[in-house]
């Protein structure tokens, strides 16, 4: 059978120089590579899920609050492609209010000392405008529990926000109405 090895070889000389033979240390290799071959193969299909998603950005973050990876959702939500956001910081998404308030800081800060950040903001876009997001930050530790990072998940739910507030002006003119219905018909009973 074939194996995966880690072969060294050492000329062996004599000691004018003259070379008399080679010393051989063969390492099997299959384990390792099989194991570093399935980390590939598992790295690659997280990847493409995270790649395929569209309805969410999902990204990374450093530290520090800068992009460090960037999905096609993130791309469609946000309007940046991937070369323009990367090493950004994440906080060109906040409105001016937002930022002069320390919200990025604020929302790294409770990430890192709740276990999580959630909240629903107006968040821009590139070109400017703003929109309704539902956002969520965990941290990343490492071993001994120090930051590593921040996964970084947001939606897009102004269209959801709007029916909902569509929705509720329409019961309150309902609700209005059937009180002018119930007014008038107890004055014309009165009358």
């Amino acid at each position: 059978t074939r194996f995966w090895a880690h072969a060294v070889f050492d000329a062996i000389r004599d000691g004018a120089g003259k070379l008399i033979g080679f010393a051989n240390v063969t390492r099997d290799l299959t384990e390792r590579k099989t194991t570093q071959d399935a980390l590939r193969q598992s790295e690659q299909q997280f990847r493409l899920l995270v790649e395929g998603v569209t309805d969410y950005a999902i990204y990374m973050l450093d530290p520090t609050g800068r992009v460090a990876s960037w999905n096609t959702g993130a791309e469609r939500i946000k309007g940046y492609k991937a070369s323009e956001i990367l090493g950004q910081h994440f906080s060109r998404f906040y409105t001016e209010e937002d930022r002069l308030a320390g919200a990025p800081e604020k929302a790294l800060e409770t990430a890192i000392r709740e276990g999580r950040f959630e909240k629903e903001s107006y968040r821009l876009r590139k070109d400017g405008s703003k929109f309704i997001a539902h956002i969520v930050i965990d941290p990343i530790f490492d071993e001994r529990r120090g930051v590593i990072g921040f996964a970084k998940i947001t939606r897009d739910i102004t269209e959801r926000e709007e029916s909902r507030l569509a929705l509720e002006r329409t019961r309150e003119q309902l609700f209005h109405s059937q009180k002018m219905e119930a007014i008038g018909k107890l004055t014309g009973g009165v009358a």
